[in-house]
């Protein structure tokens, strides 16, 4: 039962994690510090769908999927067994990806103009 909650944890978190890849910028704008763990999940969510990298989360999911007597995630990893075929047709995984892309910079740059914004308002403000 403990190594089946082990699996499971790491499969919430596995999809708080996306959640957080794609809404993150987003709350950016209104908790402006939620910038710098959203560009390092970024960052690490790039280097996962284009070099490649791993992803400790699905180690976890398969350990504790293993010793639970469970069938371990497939080769591919978390996305193509929970989400792939799911909610998105596979021949569409690119197009997936680029809407998550498309939506973080969108994101951004929604940040970047309620910087500038704000910035310029400051600047015109007439001194007490």
């Amino acid at each position: 039962m403990g190594y089946r909650l082990i699996a499971d944890a790491a499969m919430v978190l596995h999809a708080a994690f996306l959640v957080y890849l794609v809404v993150g910028g987003f709350l950016a704008w209104r908790w402006r510090w939620a910038f710098w763990p959203h560009l390092a999940t970024a960052a690490y969510g790039l280097g996962i769908a284009t070099v490649g990298w791993d992803c400790p989360l699905t180690h976890v999911e398969n350990w504790g999927r293993a010793r639970a007597g469970q069938e371990m995630l497939p080769s591919s990893g978390f996305i193509d067994h929970y989400l792939t075929g799911v909610i998105y047709p596979a021949e569409h995984l690119f197009t997936a990806q680029l809407a998550v892309a498309v939506t973080v910079l969108v994101s951004w740059t929604g940040l970047a103009f309620l910087h500038w914004r704000s910035r310029a308002l400051e600047t015109e403000a007439p001194p007490s």
